[in-house]
């Protein structure tokens, strides 16, 4: 595996010891591929950030830990690499950490780890149970910044969260169903990726309760744990008894949005209105296509730039501002989506 790093740089970068960074290297034995996956990852972060060296100012290490479809976790990681030359206080190394499914013992490992090396911040997408809050706060109490990231954990002693206000996204898909669908009765399904995302529930919450009010005669029917992945999406769909004939419309708070189309579309039911979140490729197609009726969508790089000054601000190197503020969000029609597939950025305040 040929580099122009030293060992000891791509072993800080990947998190890993020099002994198995020098396993890698030089293609030895009893070296796993998730490893030898990490250091390649490491190399090719440190090759993203040497333009940025040249820069005057404070090397600063974070770490952007992640619990997400790979589709997400792309855009997460292109905002942030977008979002890193327009800031000029420091020259930032995120380490990325990005899975599909982390249990809970997953994600404590992986802050341990972090506690342990040191880091000058966190951000985070992870479940909000107990064990999770726990090793917030213990990073906070060592000194380690950490920033929730799309979905939060309120009760931890987290330095911010950057995302969308996730009540207010469940009250405006409550309110577009509420005033599309024409029927004085019917079913809606809703779908979450994960029961202890604290993002999602707040949406659910909130969608429940504002579209009853709205529609009292509706019933509510849910889905979640499919991690918004396809293949768990479609058998926690199978594995429930849910009627496809009868349902009118659909907010899928979590992903897996084609699964639950397809599932419909197999019992011969399409349903006239399909409410999503995020505009990812999956989304972009399905809303073209027409598949889907409209995607709660916002900019990554917003939350990005803001979880990194927070960051800054707590090194001293800018002042402390507001960080409760939360990213707008956009409504996105078959009408107004970009030809490319992807929401124009052109109009995001950094």
């Amino acid at each position: 595996m040929t580099h122009r790093f030293p060992i000891k740089e791509i072993a800080r970068q990947s998190g890993l010891g020099v002994a198995t960074v020098d396993r890698v290297l030089n293609n030895r034995a009893h070296v796993s591929p998730q490893t030898r996956a990490r250091v390649q990852a490491a190399m090719e972060e440190l090759e993203a950030q040497e333009r940025q060296l040249s820069a005057r100012g404070r090397r600063m290490f974070v770490d952007v830990v992640v619990e997400a479809p790979q589709r997400f976790c792309r855009q997460i990681k292109s905002a942030c690499e977008a979002v890193l030359p327009t800031l000029g206080e420091a020259v930032f190394r995120p380490r990325f950490l990005f899975q599909e499914i982390m249990q809970e013992s997953d994600v404590v490992a992986a802050l341990t780890r972090i506690r342990k090396r040191g880091s000058h911040g966190v951000c985070l997408k992870a479940r909000d149970v107990p064990a999770v809050r726990d090793m917030v706060n213990a990073l906070e109490a060592a000194g380690i910044p950490v920033v929730t990231l799309v979905t939060d954990i309120p009760t931890s002693k987290r330095s911010a969260y950057a995302g969308i206000d996730n009540a207010k996204a469940g009250r405006t898909a409550a309110y577009l169903l509420a005033n599309a669908l024409a029927d004085d009765r019917g079913t809606i399904l809703t779908s979450r990726s994960q029961e202890e995302f604290q993002g999602e529930a707040e949406r659910h919450v909130q969608f429940r309760d504002t579209f009853l009010a709205l529609r009292p005669g509706y019933d509510i029917l849910e889905i979640t744990g499919g991690a918004g992945l396809a293949g768990n999406t479609r058998r926690r769909l199978d594995a429930q008894p849910i009627r496809a004939a009868d349902v009118d419309a659909v907010y899928s708070m979590g992903g897996g949005n084609r699964a639950i189309v397809e599932f419909l579309n197999a019992h011969g039911r399409t349903p006239r209105h399909f409410i999503a979140h995020d505009l990812d490729a999956d989304n972009a197609a399905l809303l073209k296509a027409g598949d889907i009726s409209f995607v709660l969508h916002h900019d990554l790089r917003v939350d990005l730039h803001r979880a990194l000054r927070v960051f800054s601000a707590r090194q001293g190197l800018v002042p402390l501002t507001d960080m409760a503020l939360f990213s707008d969000l956009q409504i996105i029609t078959p009408h107004n989506l970009p030809g490319s597939g992807a929401v124009s950025q052109s109009h995001a305040q950094f």
